[in-house]
């Protein structure tokens, strides 16, 4: 009798729930569990049948068997069950971006051509990929199938889904009136140009304008012009006495005397009169202010972080390829290495490039330009304070040229073309590699260790990577572990053949507005990584599938783990067409893209396979 069980509804959630009193959203993730057909001879017995689930993509299972079969059941055992993802640090890994001295990704490069140094002692690598810009590979790749019923149902293949993910983060508590608007415009005329397959989504780090992502140019358009400033601390640089944060920062932080100085000297002619007999009160004033916008300052920065880290999350998610684009005059982020260095650890784990678009355009310091920073009360004072804007200037853009060195995005900065500028940031390089490393005797003390990589020959290049990461505090958990190379997987772009599985998906249209999406998984038992045990051939097997949308939006997931001590007898005499584990949904006309990943926890290997689907 066939074998049936209740599923449940996925909730995708909303994102970003801000930090500092702004509201964040944060987008889980969650498999939804569902029984699969095991087509080898092998009988199951019959559970309870399937609820209805208040979703538009809902998923239905059969299960044949033949009778008598009982006895091969007792060596194939399956569990079900609701599954989240945690983040940790198993290897180190490290994207690359090679680029010749026209500035050109190049590509071909192999393993060997590599050095990777961790505090400068040479490092083995583990792993080692190439990657290449552009459409999902899976989307080129049609499946026919007949179905069931013996009926041809339309061929699903190319598929108006979506490929190329861009999320833009407008950085409104940074920006500048002037600034704001300039990348607005560039920003206009740039997503003009999106193709069918892109999908871009708007974010902004003080929470209050957002857009999903979509196709839709109205909406994006929209969305931009209500992007406006939104400081969190309003500032009046109007005021005698004024300091920046970059100053607060040399004051509180480094214990700069001559930031410290300066600012005495401000405060005893603003506040003072310039009373030599108040020089102690003018410096306890000057100290009491810049802790003042020393804090206002970690609060905006910190909030920038949490965004990005957001978005990330958010981005994720999504099946394609995908990148972030940061839009700001930057920020500083004083003793805040730990949290920039997380997202971008996140960011790399999530496959998500980060390119930074610098929106103060070409900058240029020098006597006499106006920086914003009030009227120095005198000369002297005018003169540091433009040394000193001149220094937070650049100081600000090292967070994002950390952020897109380290994740193989682009760093567009010092130029008024904003419109190319977006161009640049939104393309990912044409070639890119993965690299990975296992540190060995890593001390689990939460230290940071330098990363270096370069090229073996000599030659006009550029090597672009990550600077360095932090060391964990804790042993990674093994379950967790193996979690995490079936979400990274599973929602990653790249198919990936190690192990014995053939994906195969058909469609049956039942009405204009029903139909069924059935996804099958063909696994070739004998060549699995089979261990003998007790005289049994053992392995376990964790299959995971989504539906997702054509924006890239999950619908359903599913994990089924297969647990199998198979007799020699039966390996041989009843394996030999393997093992198929079909799965139904019920499903809309529209664009889905499926994702079926299957993990060998005896290999410790992962397979991972797309297909586009078109329901007309």
């Amino acid at each position: 009798m066939p074998f049936q069980s209740a599923c449940d509804d996925l909730a995708v959630c909303p994102l970003l729930k801000r930090a500092a009193g702004f509201e964040r959203r944060v987008r889980t993730f969650a498999l939804v569990t569902l029984t699969f057909l095991l087509s080898a001879s092998v009988a199951w017995p019959q559970s309870a049948p399937p609820t209805t689930s208040p979703a538009s993509a809902t998923p239905t299972t059969s299960a044949d068997g033949h009778p008598g079969s009982a006895k091969a059941a007792e060596e194939i055992t399956s569990r079900e069950e609701t599954t989240t993802f945690k983040v940790n640090v198993n290897l180190v890994q490290v994207r690359v971006v090679v680029r010749d001295g026209a500035g050109h990704a190049i590509g071909s490069l192999t393993k060997d051509d590599f050095e990777l140094f961790d505090n400068r002692k040479p490092q083995i690598i583990r792993q080692f990929a190439e990657e290449e810009g552009g459409a999902l590979g899976a989307l080129a790749h049609p499946h026919h199938e007949i179905n069931p019923a013996g009926e041809a149902p339309a061929a699903s293949g190319s598929a108006d889904v979506g490929e190329n993910y861009v999320g833009y983060l407008f950085d409104d508590v940074h920006l500048s009136v002037g600034d704001l608007a300039q990348a607005r415009s560039a920003a206009e005329r740039y997503l003009d140009s999106l193709r069918p397959t892109d999908r871009a989504a708007i974010f902004t780090t003080s929470g209050q304008t957002q857009l999903d992502f979509t196709e839709d140019r109205a909406k994006l358009h929209d969305t931009l012009l209500r992007l406006q400033p939104r400081p969190i601390n309003r500032v009046n640089t109007k005021d005698c006495f004024d300091i920046s944060y970059y100053m607060a920062d040399l004051i509180q932080n480094k214990r700069d005397e001559q930031a410290l100085a300066v600012a005495t000297q401000d405060a005893l002619i603003c506040n003072f009169n310039g009373d030599p007999r108040m020089q102690q009160a003018a410096a306890q004033f000057a100290d009491a202010m810049s802790r003042q916008k020393l804090e206002s300052g970690v609060a905006e920065s910190h909030v920038a972080l949490t965004v990005v880290n957001d978005v990330i999350r958010r981005m994720s998610v999504l099946p394609g390829q995908r990148s972030m684009v940061i839009v700001s005059p930057g920020f500083l982020t004083p003793e805040m290495q730990h949290e920039y260095m997380t997202a971008m650890e996140h960011a790399l784990r999530a496959q998500v490039a980060i390119s930074c678009l610098d929106a103060r355009g070409l900058y240029v310091g020098g006597p006499g330009e106006d920086i914003g920073a009030g009227v120095a009360p005198t000369a002297l004072s005018q003169g540091m304070r433009q040394q000193y804007a001149t220094l937070e200037a650049s100081a600000d853009s090292e967070v994002m040229a950390v952020l897109a060195e380290g994740t193989g995005g682009t760093f567009f900065q010092n130029s008024n073309d904003l419109e190319e500028g977006f161009r640049r940031t939104a393309s990912t390089p044409e070639h890119s590699y993965t690299l990975a490393f296992s540190p060995p005797n890593l001390k689990l003390d939460g230290s940071f260790h330098s990363v270096k990589v370069t090229l073996k020959t000599p030659g006009k290049y550029t090597v672009q990577a990550r600077r360095g990461y932090f060391a964990p505090r804790h042993a990674a958990d093994p379950l967790q572990q193996a979690k995490q190379e079936i979400e990274e997987a599973l929602f990653s772009q790249e198919e990936v053949h190690t192990l014995p599985v053939q994906l195969h998906t058909q469609f049956f249209k039942a009405s204009d507005v029903d139909a069924k999406l059935t996804v099958m998984a063909h696994i070739d038992v004998k060549r699995l990584a089979l261990k003998k045990v007790d005289g049994r051939n053992d392995d376990e097997l964790t299959v995971v599938s989504a539906l997702f949308n054509g924006n890239g939006n999950l619908l359903q997931g599913i994990q089924k783990t297969i647990t199998m001590r198979l007799k020699d007898d039966t390996l041989e005499k009843r394996m030999g067409s393997g093992i198929t584990l079909r799965t139904s949904f019920d499903v809309k006309p529209g664009s889905y893209l499926v994702r079926l990943v299957v993990r060998d926890a005896e290999a410790q290997v992962v397979s991972a396979e797309s297909d586009a689907v078109r329901i007309p």
